[in-house]
């Protein structure tokens, strides 16, 4: 018998592939531009991707916790990211 995926589940696995396949296409054009300047750029250009998809994907993990989590474990999580966010960009 099949098993059903949550539609949350579901989503959050689209989106790491989308971002996965985001970032090998992105490190082949960088052995096909065969530029540091441009892998450079390109590499810049990740730099938004990543935390956008772990923003969105943690937020639909939330939303589809929404009545199995607390909301004192939730305003954690969100303050965990954004301090992994703010170290990130932090010089």
């Amino acid at each position: 018998m099949m098993k059903v995926i949550e539609k949350s589940l579901l989503l959050i696995v689209i989106l790491r592939l989308l971002s996965g396949s985001i970032e090998v296409t992105a490190a082949l054009f960088m052995l096909k531009f065969n530029s540091l300047e441009k892998a450079f750029y390109i590499n810049t250009m990740l730099a938004l991707v990543g935390p956008t998809v772990l923003i969105v994907t943690t937020a639909i993990a939330l939303f589809g916790l929404a009545d199995k989590i607390s909301v004192t474990r939730m305003i954690c999580l969100f303050a965990g990211i954004t301090l992994i966010l703010i170290s990130v960009n932090s010089k």
